[in-house]
């Protein structure tokens, strides 16, 4: 852009090609994942959460959202879900979610899982009316969920979150606070919230055991967790030393690649394959 002294300006954040390519991007991404949500080729991988103290014991898994794209290729949530989270797509996507998780739960009565959700779809009636659907088809599905919040999805609306958590936990379903750390919570909300899990962003994670700022850290999260009575998680553990540190100063669990990546094929459904075959 040029001004009336035949200056070049600086292109508005609007109008630089940088803008442009990223709206690009993210309207198609948005046509992606409109299309598998439309052909249904949506599903869930499966990743372990373990004890510290026992790393061999699973905890409980997470059902993490992913889509299949034109070419059959599986993506991970990461490579959409910033751009549809605030749309009635993302709604759809955390309806299905909950819908494939609760089935799974059905299907398996030893399974404990947790799915993830945004606040955003709290009071959405297709995802309220796929609670209610799930809960009525076994009577021990509520006590086995486990809805995840990230910390900043909370955040948008604490008051109207607090009150819709505190109405399913009286049904026994549990809620986790993911990427704790990666946002805005002010710790005041901890009175109010009653989160049951506290899980902490990889970013204080990776590499720990040689980095004395995030030891500090994390160290202040689990003390946090352990005041509100929330079983303390820490996210993206790959090194054994990472691990052997964070048992040793008091974390509850671990998920991470170094106990398991996330798989569409988790050990009860390759055991039912394995009884088909």
């Amino acid at each position: 852009m040029i001004d009336g002294r035949g200056m070049q300006l600086p292109e508005s954040g609007n109008d630089s090609p940088l803008s442009f390519a990223l709206v690009e991007r993210d309207r198609d991404t948005i046509a992606l994942v409109k299309r598998a949500l439309e052909r249904r080729t949506v599903l869930l991988a499966y990743q372990p959460i373990v004890q510290a103290s026992n790393p061999n014991r699973v905890a409980f898994y997470e059902g993490l959202i992913r889509i299949m794209d034109d070419t059959g290729r599986i993506l991970p949530a990461r490579d959409f879900i910033g751009a549809v989270e605030g749309s009635e797509t993302g709604r759809i996507i955390d309806c299905l979610a909950l819908e494939m998780g609760l089935e799974a739960l059905a299907e398996t009565p030893s399974l404990r899982l947790a799915i993830n959700m945004s606040a955003r779809s709290i009071g959405y009636p297709r995802w309220n009316r796929t609670l209610a659907r799930g809960l009525e088809m076994d009577r021990t599905v509520a006590e086995r969920l486990i809805l995840e919040i990230t910390e900043s999805s909370a955040m948008i609306m604490p008051e109207i979150v607090s009150v819709f958590m505190s109405d399913l936990q009286r049904r026994g379903i549990s809620f986790g606070l993911d990427d704790f750390g990666a946002g805005y919570t002010a710790i005041r909300y901890f009175k109010d919230f009653y989160f049951d899990i506290l899980k902490i962003d990889g970013q204080f994670i990776r590499g720990i055991h040689k980095d004395a700022d995030n030891q500090v850290i994390t160290q202040a999260m689990i003390s946090i967790a352990r005041q509100f009575d929330m079983f303390s998680v820490a996210e993206f553990v790959e090194d054994p030393k990472d691990a052997e540190f964070l048992a040793r100063i008091g974390i509850d669990c671990m998920q991470g690649y170094l106990f398991g990546a996330p798989t569409t094929m988790p050990p009860w459904k390759q055991a039912l394959h394995a009884k088909i075959a």
